[in-house]
């Protein structure tokens, strides 16, 4: 198991090291980049939007049933909702559902490449293939999966706000003074912290999973699962190590 650990993770720096050479075709290079950018963009757009709005509803609607207490002001729902979106809920679990969506496409695409001898053929045209196909995946994982997690984050205080107003367990005004009640940048700085990690995990584990497969068809369904698991497993555990360093 240890070998096998180090094995890959060899392998898989030997691939970052491999992404940084002279383009051939800087053109080329930023047309993939900005195709990947709405792949991965726009592409994931409707499921982090779905998601968002019902994590901010449901945790609205979770945060009022325990706070009974009629001390506790009802403005410190929006304040307990907006800091867990914040802190925890659009960094990780939106990263999560996007280990699934996007992970799983850059592991099957690079896969299927791979098996239909495409990364193969490339190369023999003196085409450095890690730099063209893995490097704008990953840029274009870094930059879009950050921008995806604020708009979830924004969607999800703003459905929050919504099913709170709904279910008439919390006004507008009330909502709107618990946003703005003891509101700490530094937790914007953590939550764009954490996103750009796990940007990084997501788009180049999955490249490197997808990059590496050989055989056939049942193998690359084999890479893109891998390439899931060990995104999620990753996130987990960067989550909770950026946590104890910068919390």
């Amino acid at each position: 198991m240890e070998f096998r650990f180090f094995y890959h993770f060899g392998n898989f720096l030997i691939m970052l090291k491999g992404m940084f050479s002279r383009p051939e075709n800087m053109k080329m290079y930023w047309k993939q980049f900005m195709q990947q950018c709405v792949d991965i963009g726009v592409g994931s757009f409707g499921i982090v939007f779905i998601i968002s709005l019902f994590m901010g509803g449901v945790t609205t609607l979770q945060t009022a049933y325990q706070l009974v207490s009629p001390i506790i002001p009802r403005s410190t729902i929006a304040q307990i909702v907006r800091d867990t979106i914040i802190l925890e809920f659009a960094p990780t679990l939106t990263s999560i559902v996007l280990a699934g969506v996007v992970g799983s496409k850059i592991a099957s695409e690079l896969g299927n490449m791979r098996i239909s001898e495409q990364i193969d053929a490339l190369e023999i045209m003196g085409i450095n293939t890690k730099g063209y196909l893995i490097a704008p995946k990953i840029l274009a994982g870094i930059l879009m999966i950050p921008v995806l997690i604020c708009i979830a984050g924004f969607l999800g205080i703003w459905g929050g706000k919504e099913a709170g107003e709904l279910s008439g367990v919390i006004s507008s005004e009330q909502f709107m003074q618990g946003l703005r009640q003891e509101f700490k940048a530094y937790n914007v700085f953590f939550a764009m912290a954490k996103s750009f990690s796990f940007g990084f995990i997501i788009a180049s584990v999955s490249a490197y999973y997808g990059y590496n497969v050989s055989g056939g068809a049942l193998e690359i369904g084999k890479a893109s699962t891998t390439a899931v698991v060990v995104s999620c497993i990753l996130i987990l555990f960067m989550d909770y190590a950026l946590t104890a360093i910068l919390l």
